[in-house]
């Protein structure tokens, strides 16, 4: 049981006390706080209160939040497409609908649970859920992963994506005509807090920059490679949307009339990066999956 103790200040005043805690902590939703509240893990000046409760400035809110579950990482056969394997390091193109480390609701089946049952050999600096993951990919995006195989080489890929060195091009197919053939986006991301889920272009987020240039246009389609200065959370799907052509496919952050694609069409085809071992800079390629293929046909016969 961890304990958390939050001082009230004015901005939160007044408000729900599910509303207000669950702008605390990416992980809180408002309907997690409010069990919480009903089963007495959360006092309000020592004392519980009901889901409704509103707050006031200078409540000291006292939250014990359960342990998260443990989960066992089991090895499966998952038919990975290993791409380049070495003592030091492991990159893997992922397929679409694989998500990349164990969490609630997705025990198995994870890009994880294949590679433990590929090799035993991984980095533990990111725990027993997370082996060997150095940087991740979106449930519904396909292509290139890079994995630790040691804690050195995971330290060195680590500092790599920290001081911007890692090469990382994605192709995407957006709505509308883009009007430039190149541009940088440069915005920071946070959390959106009107929807915990979703992130967004927000005063105070982290850095986040995207190069992007034009490569094909279907007229209310632009085909694009965005290059990642940044690594943050959906950054390219983000700061798509945030300059008016969001992702097509995308469920979270595309219009409602979008193509039917099983997720954003959005595909990381180009990895690079200095070897942890030889120094040598090293890069990857994958290519273009079949439906992405498939539907660039299909909008070329289109036109």
């Amino acid at each position: 049981m961890k304990k958390k103790i939050i001082e009230i200040t004015p901005e939160h005043g007044g408000s729900r006390i599910d509303k207000a805690l669950s702008e605390f902590d990416p992980e809180w939703t408002r309907s997690k706080v409010q069990s919480w509240v009903k089963e007495g893990m959360i006092l309000v000046g020592g004392k519980t209160v009901k889901p409704n409760y509103q707050l006031k400035e200078g409540d000291r809110v006292e939250v014990s939040e359960p342990e998260p579950e443990l989960l066992e990482v089991v090895p499966e056969d998952l038919g990975l497409d290993i791409v380049h394997e070495d003592g030091d390091v492991l990159v893997v193109n992922k397929p679409r609908g694989m998500v990349v480390h164990p969490a609630a609701g997705h025990a198995t089946g994870t890009l994880v649970n294949g590679l433990m049952h590929h090799c035993t050999d991984l980095s533990g600096i990111n725990g027993v859920l997370r082996p060997g993951i150095v940087h991740r990919i979106d449930k519904d995006t396909t292509g290139l992963l890079a994995v630790a195989k040691n804690d050195r080489a995971h330290a060195s890929l680590a500092e790599q994506l920290s001081q911007k060195t890692v090469t990382r091009k994605y192709t995407a197919l957006v709505h509308g005509n883009i009007e430039h053939d190149e541009g940088t986006i440069d915005a920071p991301i946070g959390r959106d807090p009107k929807d915990r889920q979703r992130m967004t272009v927000i005063d105070g987020g982290r850095e986040a920059v995207t190069h992007f240039t034009v490569t094909e246009r279907f007229g209310d389609f632009t085909l694009v490679e965005c290059r990642l200065e940044t690594g943050r959370t959906h950054q390219i799907r983000v700061h798509m949307r945030y300059i008016g052509h969001p992702l097509a496919g995308d469920p979270k952050y595309g219009p409602k009339k979008t193509l039917t694609f099983g997720g954003q069409v959005l595909h990381a085809g180009i990895l690079g990066f200095t070897h942890p071992g030889t120094g040598e800079y090293m890069e990857f390629e994958a290519p273009l999956p079949d439906d992405f293929k498939e539907l660039l046909m299909n909008l070329r016969k289109r036109d």
